[in-house]
């Protein structure tokens, strides 16, 4: 097995970031350093992560976490800042934040140790439905609302967003309250979207990510999900 897909299954990240671990030359098989991504793992082989040895964990969680703002979305900051992984330090299993929502954003973000779930999810090719709840500056305009569903080019970035599906939903004389159904991932992307079409973001909360709503869990709380929302997901 791929060195990676054996760090993903235990829970050491999704396998994306497992590469990046691999490449700063943080894990070790059998006491040597590897930096490859070829590199195959066997039955007793020892892989150590940052000098701790990691196994398979047979019990997969799955946790959807209302992220408050002023949180980073990592499982350590170099700022000292407060981590989402905070609130989890006694969870029974090693967790991880699967994609991010940005320090100042709050909203549904999920957790797992479930490495190979987490890889699909964030990939591109997946396609992942983001809903977020954006309460922006002023009363945009028919116009601004058609160049969001068309897409935007938002500044720093050559490539325009791909159509967004956007609602109004309140209209009050300082500011606005707008759905927005994205699929991408790029950094802030919300908030540069908005920029782009004249008008700042004040709250930006993410609803619902794929099949998983946020529903009434309030900000700093948790629940596990059901067995049949874990169903849902992996069929995505």
């Amino acid at each position: 097995m791929r060195l990676q897909k054996y760090m993903a299954m235990c829970g050491v990240a999704a396998r994306r970031k497992c590469e990046e671990i691999i490449a700063e030359g943080r894990v070790r098989v059998n006491g040597q350093i590897i930096t490859e991504m070829g590199t195959q793992v066997e039955d007793g082989d020892r892989v150590e992560v940052d000098g701790a040895l990691i196994t398979p964990e047979e019990e997969k969680r799955y946790i959807l976490y209302h992220k408050p703002a002023g949180e980073v979305t990592t499982v350590s900051d170099d700022k000292g800042r407060e981590t989402v992984m905070d609130r989890f330090n006694d969870f029974p299993v090693r967790l991880y934040p699967v994609g991010r929502l940005d320090y100042d954003s709050e909203g549904l973000l999920l957790l797992t140790n479930d490495g190979e779930l987490a890889q699909r999810l964030t990939h591109p090719s997946c396609e992942v439905d983001k809903v977020y709840l954006a309460r922006v500056t002023g009363n945009p305009s028919n116009e601004a609302i058609d160049k969001l569903r068309r897409g935007v080019f938002m500044e720093g970035d050559e490539r325009r967003t791909y159509p967004a599906q956007v609602r109004v939903v309140r209209d009050e004389s300082l500011y606005s309250d707008i759905v927005v159904s994205i699929h991408e991932g790029r950094n802030r992307q919300v908030r540069r979207m908005f920029d782009a079409v004249g008008h700042k973001v004040l709250l930006l909360r993410r609803i619902r990510f794929g099949t998983l709503e946020l529903g009434d869990l309030r900000r700093g709380q948790w629940r596990e999900l059901t067995p049949q929302e874990i169903s849902e997901l992996k069929k995505l």
